[in-house]
Order: C-alpha cells, then sequence, then structure tokens
C-alpha cells in the first residue's frame, strides 16, 4: 500500500513538531522533519518524491517564501501548505493556507492532496477493524 510522505518544517520545537507530525501520522501518512529552512532544501534534494510540504509561515532562519522559492526550484509542482503564525507573514507563493494550526483543518488539507491514498488507507482500516471485530 502506497503510502504519502510530508515534509514538515517548523523552527526547532519539540512540541510543536511532534504534535503536527502526530496529526499527519495519524492520518498513516510517512513524515520526514526538518527544524530549519536549510534542513528542509537539503532535505527536498536528497528525496525530491517527497509529496508535499507542510511549513510555519514564522520560520525565523528565512523568510516563508524565500523558502518556498528554494523548495519550488528543486521541484516546482511539489505542493506547499502554509500554516499562519502571528508573527509569520501571509505567503503569496504557498499552494495552500491554513490561518491557523488546527489539526483537523491540517488533516482534510493533506488527505485532500491525496485522494486517492487516502482512499485505500481508510478502505485497509476498515477491513481491519472489520477483521478485528469478526474474532
Amino acid at each position: 500500500m502506497y503510502r504519502p510522505c510530508f515534509l514538515v518544517v517548523d523552527r526547532e520545537s519539540s512540541s510543536a513538531i511532534s504534535t503536527r507530525k502526530l496529526i499527519i501520522e495519524t492520518a498513516k501518512f510517512n513524515v520526514i522533519t526538518a527544524y530549519s529552512s536549510q534542513e528542509a532544501i537539503d532535505t527536498l534534494n536528497r528525496f525530491p518524491a517527497l509529496d508535499g510540504v507542510v511549513t510555519d509561515s514564522g520560520m525565523t532562519d528565512m523568510a516563508c517564501d524565500s523558502l518556498i522559492a528554494a523548495l519550488k526550484a528543486i521541484r516546482k509542482e511539489i505542493p506547499v501548505v502554509v500554516i499562519c503564525t502571528p508573527r509569520g507573514a501571509p505567503s503569496k507563493l504557498a499552494d495552500h493556507s491554513l490561518e491557523t494550526f488546527d489539526p483537523k483543518q491540517l488533516l482534510a488539507m493533506l488527505q485532500k492532496l491525496q485522494p486517492e491514498a487516502t482512499a485505500h488507507i481508510e478502505k485497509r482500516n476498515e477491513d481491519l477493524e472489520e477483521g478485528y471485530f469478526r474474532r
């Protein structure tokens, strides 16, 4: 079964990254984390087949649009989801923006980006639950 893999970029804050990672992994998507803009660029260079990027508009080491431009220079079609923060400027280059870090909104956005994989994962979950409850 194919499981989409997203790059999550956030300031080095273990609680924020673990929350986003947990939300995405709950949907049975894979996550690679980057704790700085440069690490995100390096990661996409190393793993160009990633299915998307989730970043924070308030990154302090690089402006959000500069990060997105660098990522799009590596792979122009990669979808980038920006979560707007109070101290971050809205992005003009983001493919998708969320006004706040609402876990349900983030999960719905990523599932919308990967509808076929999401359907397969949900079907697999149903099959597993059905088999479990038959016992």
